[in-house]
């Protein structure tokens, strides 16, 4: 099984990162029965790739080898800062450059962080309607860490916090398990008479 984080934090260190990794190990803890192979992308590495992407129309090495992991995944755990209410520039290109099937029936857990609880929403309006578009199975609950929740400083945290990622971790757990592939989509039926009369033109 195989197991890939996005995470788009942009200091390092990063409290997104450091949620990532809380995800991480809580769904590996859930997973013992099928310990996966874990592959962490910071997209901070590959700001310049994703850009030349988009001027190029094709990825260089690095952002290749990304999508291939991402594509091959059995789960992906996705976390972002919020910018302007929203996820971040550098979270969203990335998604821009994928195939529009990468993410297909793929079981996605969404996470963000923030100075405040009052982006918290950014989860519900941004993130899991991109997913929902790109046709991913998102978890029920998504993650969202502000500065208070990291109670006491460094890497701890709150036990609201840590309820959370413990939930949320269970249900990309069981998502994966039971995954199943996504159907491939169903060309529409063209009429006969149609079909004729394009050869007749």
């Amino acid at each position: 099984m195989k197991l890939v984080v996005v995470t788009a934090g942009l200091t390092q260190p990063s409290s997104t990162r450091l949620l990532a990794d809380r995800l991480t190990e809580a769904t590996v803890r859930r997973l013992d029965d099928h310990t996966p192979e874990v592959r962490v992308i910071e997209l901070r590495d590959l700001a310049v790739d994703i850009a030349n992407n988009f001027v190029t129309g094709f990825p260089g090495a690095r952002l290749r080898e990304a999508i291939e992991a991402l594509t091959e995944a059995d789960g992906l755990i996705a976390v972002t800062p919020v910018f302007s209410a929203s996820y971040s520039g550098l979270f969203k290109s990335f998604f821009d450059v994928l195939d529009p099937a990468a993410l297909a029936g793929k079981p996605v857990l969404i996470a963000a962080t923030g100075g405040t609880a009052r982006h918290s929403l950014a989860l519900e309006h941004a993130l899991r309607p991109l997913f929902a578009h790109l046709r991913a199975v998102v978890a029920p609950t998504a993650v969202y860490a502000a500065s208070e929740d990291w109670g006491g400083g460094g890497d701890d945290f709150t036990d609201g916090l840590a309820e959370r990622i413990d939930r949320a971790a269970g249900e990309l757990a069981d998502l994966a398990r039971n995954r199943t592939p996504a159907p491939e989509p169903i060309e529409p039926v063209v009429p006969f008479e149609q079909q004729l009369a394009a050869l007749r033109r």
